[in-house]
């Protein structure tokens, strides 16, 4: 592990949306590297696996209740957080259409904008509150996939979600463009195809086989100016 951005011990990561699959692997490996862990979960849901987490963490990790889909919510979590510092902000977030391969031009408008919102506005919502929090090495990265990538789109199916993951993208890259400097780490990372909820049971890759590398990357980023779409072996995905 590359050396902290800053001289406190130990470093700080917030992870939203670490209640359970993806998120809760993400802050568990932080937390593995000796990190201290903020994690998220939704308001109102049951007890998590970051909960049990929590438990033999040693204090290390805090948990905050956040909808990313609801702005108020996200101020509130911001004023709660001032005075806080940020060595890594990552917000995972990821839903999809119940058909998963329905045509865009099918889809109903409202699932359309429920996935647009959790998928693309609503990670972006959470990075332009709270990236003032982030040290100006530090590193903010968002959840993507490698359906995402236009470059690589050759079979269809899932527009709806690649569509958002494209946004995301697109929208990271704008927001890498508006800073004053690029001094801090900016990723947009592809987990692979992993067995989850969202994954399915099909998919040839388990959370143990993706996300230690995946956090091994972001380490192994941190430091490095600028903005990069990357997958979890830290290798380059066409926009």
């Amino acid at each position: 592990m590359p050396a902290p951005t800053s001289k406190r011990t130990p470093p700080t990561a917030l992870i939203v949306a670490a209640g359970r699959g993806l998120g809760r692997a993400v802050a568990e490996q932080f937390l593995d590297r000796g990190w201290q862990v903020i994690g998220t979960v939704r308001p109102g849901s049951p007890r998590s696996g970051l909960h049990e987490l929590a438990e033999t963490a040693g204090g290390r990790l805090e948990i905050e209740t956040l909808d990313i889909d609801e702005p108020d919510q996200i101020a509130a979590l911001r004023g709660r957080l001032d005075g806080r510092v940020l060595d890594v902000l990552f917000v995972n977030a990821g839903i999809t259409t119940r058909d998963e391969h329905i045509p865009v031009g099918e889809v109903t408008t409202e699932e359309f904008n429920a996935v647009m919102l959790t998928n693309a506005l609503s990670p972006m919502r959470v990075i332009e509150s709270l990236q003032d929090l982030v040290t100006p090495t530090g590193l903010i990265g968002a959840m993507s996939s490698g359906q995402g990538s236009i470059a690589n789109n050759e079979t269809g199916r899932r527009e709806v979600y690649r569509g958002s993951k494209a946004a995301l993208n697109q929208f990271m890259r704008s927001f890498a463009v508006r800073q004053p400097e690029p001094a801090r780490t900016l990723l947009v990372l592809a987990p692979g195809w992993i067995r989850t909820e969202l994954g399915g049971p099909d998919a040839p890759l388990g959370i143990e086989d993706s996300i230690p590398r995946l956090v091994d990357v972001m380490l192994a980023q941190l430091g490095t100016p600028g903005v990069q779409f990357l997958d979890y072996q830290g290798r380059t995905v066409p926009w």
